[in-house]
């Protein structure tokens, strides 16, 4: 493949992969600060955070593991409250 097309395609893959790891991180800080406000709607954006998270590991732009760690943590300060 001619390096000019895998420059251009990598682009294009860089910038797809940094909408989805934003809205990922997005979702995970308002789930964190749902949570330590103490708001009654903290496990819908918990919820909502986790499909994110899961997402973006099926799409390939974060590590399983990851992903495994920022879910667990979600879910303890969830319960914890």
């Amino acid at each position: 493949m001619p390096a000019k097309k895998t420059a251009r395609s990598q682009e294009r893959r860089r910038v797809a992969n940094r909408i989805i790891r934003s809205s990922t991180r997005t979702a995970y800080k308002k789930a964190v600060r749902t949570i330590q406000s103490g708001a009654e709607n903290a496990s819908s954006s918990v919820t909502a955070a986790i499909r994110l998270l899961d997402r973006a590991v099926s799409k390939g732009v974060i590590h399983k593991n990851s992903a495994a760690r920022r879910k667990s943590s979600l879910m303890r300060a969830n319960n914890k409250k």
